[in-house]
């Protein structure tokens, strides 16, 4: 299961992360993960990229462009930035994090 969530400071990301929100249930409903799956969006303060963290219950070989995994109560996650990119491409990246082959 995926599931997702966001915290936004500005309405910057908003119709960019109701786009992706959108992607990531038919994510859900195309493909079998291999272990449940935590997506958070959010801004930080005086930075005007999208943060996106992917949380997996298991841990994950890592994905070109992602930084992590760190250990976190909920399982292991990855994080990345994403700048003046069109949320389709975002979207292809979040996939391929969501997806991750099992480490």
């Amino acid at each position: 299961m995926i599931t997702t969530a966001h915290t936004l400071l500005t309405a910057e990301w908003a119709a960019d992360v109701q786009v992706l929100e959108t992607a990531i249930r038919e994510f859900d409903a195309k493909h079998e993960l291999t272990s449940d799956c935590r997506v958070v969006m959010f801004e930080v303060p005086r930075d005007r990229t999208l943060h996106v963290n992917v949380t997996h219950s298991q841990k994950t070989k890592p994905v070109a462009g992602w930084s992590g995994p760190g250990s976190v109560p909920g399982g292991f996650v990855n994080n990345r930035t994403f700048g003046a990119m069109r949320p389709g491409r975002i979207a292809r990246h979040i996939r391929e994090m969501v997806f991750a082959v099992p480490a």
